[in-house]
């Protein structure tokens, strides 16, 4: 599950180093994503994961191990 969800934020955001991205890492502190980028990164793990992620899930998320708990738990 992390290794897709870390596949699907890299090419959002076009990272080349998937090493950069772990279950700590912010989108927006340590992945340097904007508010764009991460509306984008959610709508792309929708489609992969057949799920819906209410907005205000996704303002909660802190780092990209909220977004695999959520996504474990919501499937």
């Amino acid at each position: 599950m992390f290794e897709k969800i870390k596949e699907i934020i890299a090419e959002q955001l076009g990272l080349d180093d998937m090493d950069d991205i772990t279950m700590d890492s912010s989108l927006i502190d340590d992945l340097e994503a904007d508010s764009l980028d991460a509306v984008e990164i959610i709508m792309a793990l929708e489609d992969e994961f057949d799920i819906e992620i209410p907005d205000e899930e996704a303002e909660n998320f802190k780092c990209i191990g909220d977004i695999c708990k959520y996504i474990e738990e919501n499937k």
